[in-house]
């Protein structure tokens, strides 16, 4: 989706000026995806619109395949502020946008077929009913080939109810391989259970806690790890559970073993929290051995 993010910090109304961006969670794992020498490719439906164009352009100049059905909705977007350091705000517009009219005939196969991982969020089944089927969908597609299904629950109240949410959520969480949560998210889909063992017990044999300055707990193929967050000076919290996702995923499709993803995600978390936006801030290799390498790790 397009965002337009105010300038400054302040209420709504006292913004001088907005920058136009580009967001979503799909899109934001798929970009530190490849900064990070992964093959990513984004499948979505977008609108004749100038949003439209700039999504198609940035994803593309970032290293990753565009699979864009045309559509002659709008493209969806997101009007962002930061109420006060500590708080952001977000509005939605998304009801009737492009991306809410995918289908399971806009899926493409082959591609679905050969990837080496399938990954999706909790976002796009909140958008509408032929949207839901469509994960749905693509999910079956994967499973029968042998593909491993990722999936980042990535619950926002502003786009469906806890009560809604949670059954569709646990339903897919009980098709997926990987899971992503945040200890808030897990407990929509598991109660008041260990975030970890409540999410393992739906299903998936490589399930991921991420909470933020307090690092991750991991539970992969029965062995449990915990890794501490890495001490850096944050200037925007936005995109950064994507970047985690991002660097365990281009990390699981290079081979490394679990341990090792957990760090790279760590790190990539760490450092798009030290630079603004959404996916602006997703690191190369480089970065990371950089980020490594300085004070900060000493």
């Amino acid at each position: 989706m397009g965002i337009f993010v105010a300038d400054g910090i302040g209420p709504i109304e006292h913004a001088r000026g907005f920058t136009l961006a580009v967001g979503g969670a799909e899109s934001n794992v798929a970009v530190g995806v490849a900064r990070l020498g992964g093959c990513a490719a984004w499948h979505g439906r977008l609108g004749p619109d100038s949003a439209g164009s700039l999504i198609s352009s940035r994803l593309r100049s970032a290293g990753v395949r565009v699979l864009a059905v045309p559509d002659e909705a709008p493209t969806g977007l997101m009007i962002r502020y930061r109420r006060s350091a500590q708080f952001i705000h977000a509005d939605y517009h998304r009801a009737g946008s492009a991306g809410s009219r995918l289908t399971p005939a806009d899926l493409p196969l082959p591609e679905l077929e050969a990837a080496g991982i399938l990954h999706v969020t909790g976002i796009t089944p909140a958008l509408g009913d032929t949207a839901r089927a469509t994960v749905f969908a693509a999910v079956e597609v994967a499973r029968a080939a042998g593909v491993p299904v990722s999936l980042d629950v990535n619950y926002r109240s502003k786009l469906w109810s806890r009560s809604d949410a949670a059954p569709v959520l646990r339903d897919l969480a009980t098709r997926a391989d990987l899971i992503f949560a945040g200890p808030d998210e897990a407990a929509v889909l598991a109660g008041a259970a260990d975030p970890v063992d409540g999410l393992a017990g739906l299903g998936p044999t490589e399930v991921i806690i991420k909470d933020g300055a307090r690092g991750c707990t991991a539970l992969i193929d029965g062995v449990r790890f915990d890794v501490p967050a890495l001490p850096v000076t944050a200037i925007d919290p936005v995109g950064a559970g994507d970047a985690f996702v991002a660097g365990y995923l281009a990390d699981r499709l290079a081979g490394a073993p679990p341990a090792e993803r957990l760090h790279t995600a760590i790190a990539a978390g760490a450092f798009a929290v030290t630079v603004p936006g959404d996916c602006e801030g997703a690191p190369t290799r480089a970065d990371l051995t950089a980020l490594s390498g300085s004070d900060i790790n000493r």
